[in-house]
């Protein structure tokens, strides 16, 4: 980098100075030009790329010293100007230069608490471009290649959140060119995976045989059937932190109901074909018209069969059952979600971490919702049907005791007369 000096004196204009050619001339004019020195670095300090130091002239009587400038940049030479011209016109530009750098730095900070406020009434929608740009501001602090704090965060400034975050197996994802961010169906692959003792981002199926008594892979065979019955229920919510990508993407659930309905249908079919001995009662076949915390067993089929209001309690059971069915599958995927965010990278992510908690809490609601509707059918089972039924029972039981007349008649006097000889 070039330098450049200007020599400003021994000392202050019309004060004596040590005169070249005398016997204490070398020792007076060093102390002179050191007072000097300080006096003008109190009071006119030099600006940045500019220093004070005393050089030594020759002279045909001898060598002199004087106190010099030297400016690093040619640039700060007209600033060096002024301030050797008007001291006053230099500091009025010099606090005017401090007073736009404050204000700009002043805007910048309100413009980013202005993001963060938009960021919170949004629902968050772009929380995750400022976690993008904290990691890339992470990684360019920890690259090494920028000397100060500004470098590092113009550099993540520019990434635009392009790098993505890290996300569910280390990997980084939502950012250009990478897969989005699911909530929903990462977290609960991750869930289904370390529950089977899997890595978290497997997506083999398990067999009967490798499942164990594992409850997660009895009820879904492999994590994309997780997932599928998840975000059917939940929605997704997919999110991105590219520069031109949609940021935020959501899928809407259809909730626990319509899947009863379904699961109710099914039950009934299979229900009416063991009554109606379509098809054998074997286990698999009982397993199917039943569900884990509502077995049907040979005797409820049997049953089934000689009852006289066969329709009605067949489907009310099959009602019961695709009820306790969904609730059954509700709860495991509550446990496979919690277990899900604690895998480290969905952890280490607040935002993730609040978002699971919100969709545990939607299914949670759907539980409750579900629970409340097997207590109200319970506390109906009671209704005029019922009653008529058993007040049926109660008359059938107690009429036992009354005689019967023969329905042939003169059974006995036929039975007693001697029989006819061939």
């Amino acid at each position: 980098m070039s330098s450049q000096f200007l020599t400003i004196g021994p000392s202050p204009i019309e004060e004596d100075c040590a005169l070249v050619g005398r016997t204490d001339y070398e020792e007076r004019s060093r102390r002179e030009c050191r007072v000097f020195l300080r006096q003008l670095e109190r009071q006119f300090p030099p600006p940045d790329g500019a220093s004070l130091f005393i050089k030594s002239f020759s002279h045909d009587f001898g060598a002199y010293r004087e106190v010099c400038v030297r400016y690093h940049d040619v640039a700060s030479l007209p600033a060096l100007i002024i301030q050797r011209a008007d001291p006053g016109l230099y500091n009025l530009l010099t606090n005017g230069i401090l007073q736009a750098r404050l204000d700009f730095d002043r805007s910048k900070m309100t413009c980013r608490a202005i993001a963060n406020r938009m960021a919170d009434m949004a629902g968050g929608q772009t929380g995750w471009d400022q976690l993008a740009e904290g990691m890339a501001l992470r990684d360019a602090v920890g690259s090494g290649s920028n000397a100060d704090a500004v470098s590092a965060v113009e550099q993540a400034e520019t990434n635009k959140g392009n790098n993505g975050v890290p996300w569910v197996g280390g990997d980084n994802a939502g950012g250009s060119g990478q897969g989005p961010i699911k909530v929903v169906s990462d977290v609960t692959r991750a869930g289904y995976n370390l529950l089977n003792g899997r890595n978290a981002t497997d997506s083999s199926s398990i067999s009967s045989g490798a499942c164990g008594n594992h409850l997660s892979c009895q009820t879904w065979p492999s994590p994309q059937a997780a997932v599928e019955w998840a975000t059917r229920v939940l929605g997704e919510r997919e999110q991105r932190t590219c520069e031109s990508c949609t940021k935020t993407r959501t899928t809407p659930g259809v909730g626990l109901t319509p899947l009863i309905q379904e699961e109710y249908e099914t039950k009934l079919h299979a229900l009416q074909e063991l009554v109606t001995g379509v098809k054998p009662t074997t286990v698999v076949n009982l397993e199917t018209a039943g569900s884990a915390s509502l077995p049907i067993t040979r005797g409820v089929i049997e049953a089934l069969r000689d009852e006289p209001d066969q329709d009605m309690l067949g489907k009310r059971l099959a009602s019961e059952a695709a009820l306790s069915g969904v609730l059954e599958k509700a709860l495991l995927l509550q446990r496979v979600l919690l277990t899900g965010r604690k895998e480290p990278n969905v952890a280490a992510n607040e935002l993730a971490v609040q978002a699971v908690e919100q969709e545990n809490d939607t299914l949670g609601q759907e539980i409750n919702n579900l629970k409340l509707e097997l207590e109200l059918r319970r506390t109906l089972a009671g209704n005029s049907a019922l009653a008529i039924l058993q007040r049926h029972g109660v008359r059938a039981a107690g009429s036992r005791g009354i005689f019967e007349g023969d329905p042939t008649r003169d059974h006995l006097r036929e039975i007693q007369k001697p029989r006819s000889a061939p």
